[in-house]
């Protein structure tokens, strides 16, 4: 998850909001620099390893 790109991001947060619907907006807000932490909240709030949810992201 290290150096997403924005335009990348805004297509996989569309993918990840259809196949988890109680993830927010807010959930999936991209902050450069800030990947790790949002990867470790989104893993927290749907019960995934961070490992689970990058290959989550990548099959998307």
């Amino acid at each position: 998850m290290d150096n997403i790109s924005t335009g990348y991001w805004k297509k996989t947060k569309v993918k990840l909001k259809q196949k988890f619907p109680t993830v927010t907006e807010h959930d999936l807000s991209f902050h450069e620099g800030k990947e790790k932490e949002m990867i470790e909240l989104l893993g927290f709030k749907l019960g995934k390893t961070n490992l689970e949810l990058l290959y989550i992201i990548a099959a998307l």
